[in-house]
Parts: structure tokens; sequence; C-alpha cells
């Protein structure tokens, strides 16, 4: 037997089982600044000896760990917990051994034998004098006076168990235990620390292009963007993400309603990416240029916004790459490029990247130099477009190194496709993922999706983002529901997930016209042709979306994910659901109608010992977005929501107070 495996026989400390850990330590968890990362384990060993279990954690990098004590919680579980204070990444592990002077003294206290306890302070001497020769400073002095004290034959017995018993022993053993024998779990496990704004955001997608005043037939520009701040910075939303603002193709380009006829006036898809003008690194003309790229950047920071980009990673075929790097794309036999299809879809005006070319090493350093040069250009969050349709590891690597560089980037995957693949791509890098939120509409539906997302494996590394609409996504809900159902889903998932967003101006105005029958593409879509936004439409759901983000901003209930709770309702179409914040003094009731036609009724059941009140007092429910006040009494209450007028409720719960004069009021 060699060397290695003798001195790990006398490791007898198992540490298994540890959460969290995603795929046996292979990729890291996710947390922002200023979360707990909860760890546990099985921790055990042979025999009956007491246990020692920390948890070490530190900064990717360091050499130094930090440790924090973990908790026994019976059957052999413990749990320790540290908090993340900086953007980047932590590293954690566990290490255990057996504490031969807990389970010395936990045995000496059972002794009732006087030649027995003395026999036992000999050896506790051994133990404590041991300790002293690693101690240092002051400490290793007092240890070694303890242990002259255990072994003091002409001391009384009594005087010698109270000092071997005495906590001021008991703490300095702790402080230096010996552990040339402990436990190092196998791996050593990663979180990655993101901002704040990787968990909770509020999102507005807006094309630059159709940003102009009322009643202009001329193109937008990143100027008018800018005027647009205040609007939208009085919505609420602290994200601003613009689809693409490079230069747009002519080769192929689509038309109106997604025709291949396209006019002289025809504007193009803004992902059909590339011209003589310049390619990904390039602000489309019409748009402006990059001064004007900066002074957005600028302006929006000044309004607490944030700017957003869209990453998508395919060409036109008038595209410099196509000039210069023919290599990068797949031809057919007869030496045409392959434009990207998804049948029945064809988009002959793209030509996707041939990732599997053997010039794939110089492709992926110029992706990764496309993201690095608009994080020069001061933009740190990203939505990228299609991730699903490009290699898992180009991601893995190119997240990684924008990240070295700028710890802070945010990276949100635009990926619907199947479930494996989504959480891949979230668990290579992805800050936060795109999810299937528009088409889950039942209470089931939303009920099993929103508690897999909060209460599973998975949200230790998928953070969701809720979109009702995108300018791909116009759900048969929002079709046919006329604005009860805008209003439903917004709320839904403003208040379900911490990070949402929209479609902005077709959601404000309630655009709701397919361009066929099934379809879920809009009328008139303008990915392919400047609209005419009228903001200032006496329809619009501009103060309705205002307050919903209000109510978020205001209450910290709504920035989580993890607290998510369902309560039941006796009508499938009433949902309820709650949000409570850490300190438990903000808790949310969220109840929404999800029938868009007709006014719904139902008596919701609450647990009331959860928030910690008495049967027997009533308690205030206020709807935060009517301003309504009711009392409800007990666990059973009954509500009634109208769709025509509002498809929900919005509950603040506000707990009796009373003060010394016997005036109550509620909190």
């Amino acid at each position: 037997m060699s060397q290695a495996p003798r001195e790990a026989g006398r490791r007898r400390v198992v540490i298994e089982s540890v959460t969290p850990e995603i795929d046996a330590g292979r990729f890291s968890i996710k947390r922002v600044i200023g979360d707990d990362v909860q760890v546990e384990a099985d921790v055990f060993a042979d025999g009956h000896d007491e246990i020692c279990c920390v948890l070490r954690y530190c900064r990717d990098g360091a050499t130094a760990w930090n440790e924090v004590a973990t908790q026994a919680l019976g059957n052999d579980r413990w749990r320790g917990v540290f908090t993340v204070t900086e953007v980047g990444r932590y590293r954690y592990t566990l290490m255990a051994w057996t504490d031969r002077f807990a389970t010395w003294r936990n045995e000496l206290r059972r002794r009732t034998e006087p030649g027995d306890i003395a026999s036992a302070l000999l050896s506790g001497a051994e133990l404590v004098g041991a300790a002293a020769q690693h101690a240092s400073g002051e400490e290793a002095e007092r240890l070694r006076n303890w242990a002259q004290s255990l072994r003091a034959a002409d001391t009384d017995l009594q005087d010698r168990l109270r000092v071997a018993l005495g906590e001021d022993l008991t703490q300095a053993m702790i402080r230096w235990p010996d552990r040339s024998q402990a436990t190092v779990y196998c791996r050593e496990l990663l979180v990655t620390v993101d901002p704040p704004c990787a968990r909770y955001g509020t999102w507005y997608e807006m094309f630059p292009r159709s940003c102009t005043p009322e009643g202009s037939a001329r193109h937008g520009t990143l100027r008018d963007c800018e005027r647009r701040l205040a609007d939208i910075a009085a919505m609420g939303f602290d994200v601003l993400y613009l689809p693409p603002i490079h230069p747009i193709g002519e080769t192929a380009r689509k038309g109106r309603n997604n025709t291949r006829a396209a006019s002289p006036a025809d504007v193009g898809s803004p992902w059909a990416i590339g011209s003589a003008a310049g390619g990904h690194k390039s602000v489309h003309p019409q748009l402006g240029t990059l001064a004007d790229l900066h002074a957005l950047v600028a302006a929006a920071d000044a309004r607490g916004i944030a700017i957003a980009l869209d990453i998508a990673f395919q060409c036109s075929p008038d595209h410099p790459y196509v000039r210069e790097h023919p290599q990068w794309f797949r031809k057919r036999p007869d030496g045409s490029i392959q434009y990207a299809e998804n049948p029945p879809k064809q988009y002959q005006d793209i030509y996707p990247f041939d990732f599997e070319t053997a010039d794939w090493q110089a492709l992926w350093e110029e992706l990764s130099s496309v993201v690095s040069f608009w994080a020069a250009q001061g933009v740190r969050i990203f939505r990228v477009d299609n991730p699903h349709t490009k290699p898992f590891a180009l991601w893995e690597w190119l997240i990684g190194e924008t990240k070295r560089a700028h710890p802070e980037a945010i990276f949100l995957a635009e990926a619907f496709t199947r479930p494996k693949i989504m959480r891949r791509l979230a668990k290579l890098g992805f800050s936060q993922s795109y999810t299937y939120f528009a088409w889950r509409n039942t209470k089931h539906q939303l009920t099993e999706y929103f508690t897999e997302l909060a209460h599973t494996e998975v949200r230790e590394y998928l953070r969701a983002s809720a979109w009702p609409n995108t300018p791909d996504i116009l759900t048969e809900t929002l079709q046919f529901g006329g604005r009860p159902a805008f209003m439903a889903r917004l709320v839904l998932a403003a208040t379900l997930a911490a990070s949402y967003g929209i479609y902005g101006p077709a959601f404000e105005l309630l655009e709701a016209a397919a361009r066929e029958p099934g379809s879920e593409e809009y009328l008139d879509s303008e990915k392919y042709q400047l609209r005419d936004w009228n903001v200032a439409r006496p329809d619009s759901l501009r103060e309705f979306i205002a307050r919903v983000n209000s109510i978020r901003r205001d209450n910290p209930a709504l920035q989580q994910d993890w607290n998510l709770c369902f309560y039941p309702v006796d009508n499938d179409e009433l949902i309820c659901y709650c949000k409570t914040s850490r300190d438990h003094a903000n808790v949310i009731l969220v109840v929404v109608n999800l029938d868009p036609h007709h006014r719904q009724t139902g008596w919701i059941d609450l647990p009331l010992a959860d928030f910690d009140l008495d049967a027997r007092q009533p308690f205030q429910m206020h709807d935060l977005l009517s301003d309504a006040r009711y009392l409800w009494h007990g666990a059973r209450n009954f509500v009634e929501l109208d769709p025509a007028s509002s498809p929900a409720h919005i509950f603040r719960l506000r707990r009796r107070v009373r003060t010394e004069r016997d005036f109550d009021y509620f909190l």
C-alpha cells in the first residue's frame, strides 16, 4: 500500500451530498452582491466521536480561506452560511474532523467514579497539551497551564473537573483544534456573484429607428431615443434594451411583413447585420454615431437606466466578414453561401456562421472582440439572440473572457427552446434566461412552472426573466384577451419574477393584430418597417405600467424569486401567491383573474401562522393598485375581480398595531 492511501485511511470523516453543487461541481451557482450562500452536507464518521465541520470560502484566486462554523441539523446533516460582498467569483468547500476534545469532554460528564474521572483527566491533559504546541501567544501559555491543572494530582478532583468542563478551556480548544486528520471535501465549488441588476430588473425594449415624434415619417436616431428616456424612467424601467443598432444589408432585404419583395424605401431587419457601412462594431449611419451612443448611455445612466444591446452572431450577405473571411460560412455544392432557415421559415437576408469551420478559433476571437468592443463603449448588459444555435463551448469561453475584464457584465439568453438546452446555457454562464412564461396561461401551468424556477435546484443557476411579449411573440392570449389580458399578463410577469420586461410601445398601446390566423407574428411588424407609435394615446397602459413598476420598486419582497409561495383558491380562474422580504416586514399577496372576459370570485385560504397573524384579530390588506383597503378575518377570505375594471389585486399585508393609548392602526 502506498503512503497516500495509508494517510487517507486515518481520515475518518465522510463528507457527501453537498448542496448547492451543480453537476458534481462542473458549474458555478449564481448569487448577487449581499446574498447568503447556504451550504449543506452529510458529514459523519465511524463510531461515536463528536465531529467538527467548517465551511470554507474565499475569493477566486485567493490563497487564504475564510471559515465559518456549521450547525448540526440532525441525522448527520450540517449547514453553514457565508455572505458574498463583491462582484466576481468565490470558491467554497467543507472541512471536517473528529473532535477528540469534545468527545472526551462529553464522556467525562458521564463518568461517576473518582478513579475513573482522575484517569480521564490525564487523557484530557494530553489533548490540551497537544493544542498548546500549535497555539500561539498568550493562549498557548494558558493551554499549558490548563493542561498542568488537569494533571495536578494534589489538587481537589472537583476543582480539576471544573477546569476540564469550563467554558474558557472549551472555547480555546475550539480555536486551536487538531486538524491533522481532517477531511477536506473533494471539490472546490464556485459561486458567480453579479450586480443586483442580474436578479432584479425592469426592462423596456424599443427600436431606435421608430423613436421619432408622432407623425414623423423619418428614420429615428439614437438622439431621438435620448429624448424618450424621461418617459421610460417615469414608467419605472431601469433597463432600456435596443435591438441591433448596426448597419443593415441590402442583399435579399426583407420588406414589410417579412415579404421578399422589398421596395427601395424598406428599412430591412436589424438582425440582417452588415453592409458597406460596417458590421458588428459599427452603428447604422441613420441611427447616428458612436458619440451618439456614448451620449445615450450617459443620459440613461443619469436617470438610473442601463442600456442593453443585442448580440446577434449572424451576418447579412453584405457584411464585411463575408468578403474578408469566406471560410467562416458554409457553402452549398454550387458554391453559394447557405442562408439561415428553420423550415418553413427562411431568412434569405441572413448568413449564419459555420462554427465547424477549420478556422473556428479565429472566428471565436473575433466574436469575443465584438462584445469587448461594446463593453468599451460603456455597455455592460447584453441580450444574446438565439444562443442555442451556437456552440455551448463558445458561450462558456466568451462569457468567461468578458467577465474576467468586466465582472459586472450581464448576459440575457434569448433561447425559447427545449428545457435542457435552456438550462445548459444558464449553467455555462448566462446571467439571466428568457422563460416559457408567455405560453403559461392556466393556474396549473403557472404554479407548476414558477414553483420549479423558485424551489428546485434550477434556481441555483437559472435566473428567470419573464416577458409577456417580444417583437417575435404575440401570444393568443394577447391577441384575443383585450386590455384585461395585457394588464393581467403584466402583473403576473412583474410579480412572479424579480426580472421582467416588455416589448414597450407595442405593449403600452395594446398591439394585438397578428399577421395571419394562428401566427404569433405581429401584423406590420416593427422588425421590418418603421412604426409611428403615439405613446401619448389616451388608451395607453403607461399609467398602469408605471403603477406596477412603482410597487415593485417600493416593495423588497417583489425583488426576489426564491420567496414565492402559492396559496389555494377555490376557483381555477383565480391564482393567488405571496412573496415575503427577508426580514418578513414586507408581505405582498397577489391575486389575478386569469379570465380576461368574465368576473370571477373565490375564497382564498391563507396559512396565518406563516404571517404571524392571530386568527382572532382582523388584519388589513392594502391593494396597492387601487389604494383600497380591506379588513380580513381568519384564514379564509373572499375576493372578486372584474377584468373590466382591474384583473388583479396586489395586496400589502398591514398588521394591527396598538399604541399606549389603545389606539389601533395598521402598519
